[in-house]
């Protein structure tokens, strides 16, 4: 029997990429992106039972209106994947700009825990489900000229192993670090060495067995594709 399948920031990247093994394996993607446009395409690439739709995870109304609807036609998700997030433009802390900062805690932070908030209480009403969100190297480790990105994924580090202790029997919060992919993302932190890693395709095709296959036994784990 398929999955019921949340991913955020389901437009660009590591989230787009994995839409299609999803859906190929037989499972129903409820997917969130910003861009109008990027919404249509996968509505269109993928009908059917599959739900997209344009939400800012920053917005909390939004999310919960979002959820809403997914719950009611699809009910509780089995997997979360909590992918959206930002990058801050690489510069030394001094001169990152305060709007940029606080644009990645809403997306980076805020926006993991609007989405949770929304669709946990069905999860573990019914006591399954795991909730993927995905930290970064950057969430383990450091390196200079990314430390808003590094402060946002620490904080998803402990906010998913707090929330791991929460969480009843049967479900599980697992803090993902997908390992090094040549995205949008990392381009903008490492310009044209990205290019060395493998691409969100490439990566995809592993990560998503890797997260179909996550359980309960993993509750509380810190793991990381590859």
């Amino acid at each position: 029997m398929g999955k019921v399948i949340v991913v955020t920031g389901a437009t660009r990247g590591l989230g787009r990429a994995l839409v299609g093994p999803f859906v190929a394996a037989g499972h129903t993607v409820a997917g969130c992106g910003r861009n109008e446009g990027h919404v249509a395409g996968l509505r269109q690439e993928f009908p059917g039972r599959h739900l997209f739709g344009a939400v800012d995870v920053a917005d909390a109304k939004a999310v919960q209106a979002w959820a809403a609807d997914v719950l009611s036609r699809l009910g509780p998700p089995d997997l979360i994947v909590n992918n959206a997030a930002l990058m801050n433009t690489p510069a030394p802390l001094w001169e990152v700009d305060p709007r940029e900062f606080d644009g990645m805690l809403d997306v980076n932070v805020r926006g993991v825990f609007h989405v949770i908030k929304a669709f946990a209480p069905a999860m573990v009403a019914r006591a399954s489900g795991v909730i993927v969100n995905l930290s970064s190297g950057w969430g383990r480790s450091t390196s200079p000229s990314v430390a808003p990105y590094c402060a946002t994924k620490y904080a998803i580090e402990g906010l998913t192993l707090a929330l791991a202790q929460d969480l009843p029997r049967g479900m599980a919060a697992v803090p993902l670090n997908p390992g090094v992919i040549d995205t949008d993302m990392l381009r903008q932190a490492w310009g044209d060495g990205a290019s060395n890693f493998p691409n969100p395709d490439q990566w995809a095709a592993k990560a998503a067995p890797f997260l179909l296959n996550l359980g309960p036994r993993d509750n509380g784990k810190p793991l990381t594709v590859g």
